[in-house]
């Protein structure tokens, strides 16, 4: 019998089953899209995820960059925190998914191209896509079709506006080795460095406009992009925060935005996703599977509270226009914010 089954090829489902082949485990992804697989993304990794990525034996190319200015999108004024732990990395989504596909393939995991969309289950085993396993991981997004089947999909929290992602790639060379978070009334535009000519824009905002509409809010940044080429499309996702009421159901277990997300603000996600990866496999070659739930909210925990704070600090009007002054005031605790989540 297979042990794990995960629903999803994305990041998350393929670290969890590189963590589970080297835990010895039988792994089969159900994943129906072709390698690679694209998606709107920051494409920062942070310190930590780089070197799980390395712990994993996945090798990506990329651009390092050595921390994170924050600049108003106005005025100009920045605040910067360098990481003490190493440099991140920008990489493109379709490289990132590519390299952990390769390297689960390497180790033996089968792929099907196949949708999880109903889950059976009983005390020994979970059935689903026409597969039976020990254990059914549920790594299938930010709108995780399981995690709807299996009642999990806990409503929006009354009074919060949704937020959207957007990205473009833009042809240019990185102007700056930091990621930069440029920060508009309504909005935030992320500037990622990902090669020598090649930088990505993501846009995070509360209103549903077209890209450029949201760039134009930059006036600063928007001058210094080149057209974008033909190709460069660009890619939405959201409503971004997503809750759940668990992470653990019976024999299913949820990982990455499937097992619930705040929002992308912090860049924090990949590397929650794949320190999550490690931990799910862990507790279930221990035969403690109800003790995921645990680890999941240990690991997401500086993520959870200061993604939530900085959040809430954006959606009160006497606080949002300040938060790049007090990080510009504050240097020390600006530096020691980002390394938390480094």
């Amino acid at each position: 019998m297979i042990d794990l089954l995960v629903a999803g090829g994305g990041p998350a489902g393929l670290a969890t089953a590189i963590h589970g082949a080297l835990a010895g485990l039988e792994v089969v992804v159900a994943e129906p899209r072709p390698t690679p697989i694209d998606k709107a993304c920051g494409e920062g990794l942070m310190p930590g995820a780089v070197h799980r990525l390395a712990e994993l034996s996945v090798p990506v190319a990329g651009r390092d960059f050595r921390g994170i200015r924050y600049v108003d999108g106005v005025s100009g004024l920045r605040a910067e925190g360098l990481f003490r732990e190493g440099p991140g990395r920008g990489v493109r989504r379709t490289e990132l998914q590519a390299a952990l596909a390769d390297r689960a393939e390497r180790l033996g995991v089968r792929v099907v191209a196949r949708r999880v969309e109903e889950v059976r289950q009983d005390e020994h085993r979970v059935g689903a896509a026409g597969l039976t396993a020990r254990y059914l991981v549920a790594a299938d997004g930010l709108h995780s079709p399981v995690r709807r089947a299996l009642g999990l999909a806990a409503p929006p929290a009354p009074g919060r506006r949704p937020r959207y992602g957007l990205r473009r790639h833009y042809a240019v060379a990185p102007w700056s080795d930091l990621v930069e978070v440029h920060w508009a009334p309504r909005c935030e535009a992320y500037v990622t460095p990902l090669g020598p000519d090649r930088i990505g824009v993501a846009v995070l905002t509360c209103e549903q406009a077209p890209f450029e509409e949201q760039l134009a809010r930059f006036p600063m940044l928007s001058a210094r992009l080149p057209a974008p080429k033909p190709g460069d499309a660009v890619r939405g996702a959201g409503p971004l925060r997503q809750r759940s009421l668990a992470r653990v159901a019976g024999r299913v277990l949820f990982v990455g935005d499937a097992a619930g997300y705040v929002d992308a603000l912090t860049g924090e996600g990949l590397s929650l996703a794949l320190a999550a990866a490690g931990e799910l496999v862990r507790c279930v070659r221990a035969g403690r599977p109800q003790e995921y739930e645990r680890a999941w909210r240990q690991v997401s925990r500086s993520y959870r509270a200061l993604t939530g704070s900085l959040l809430w600090a954006r959606g009160q009007p006497w606080l949002a226009g300040r938060i790049v002054p007090l990080a510009a005031r504050l240097p020390g605790v600006f530096t020691r914010a980002v390394n938390l989540l480094a």
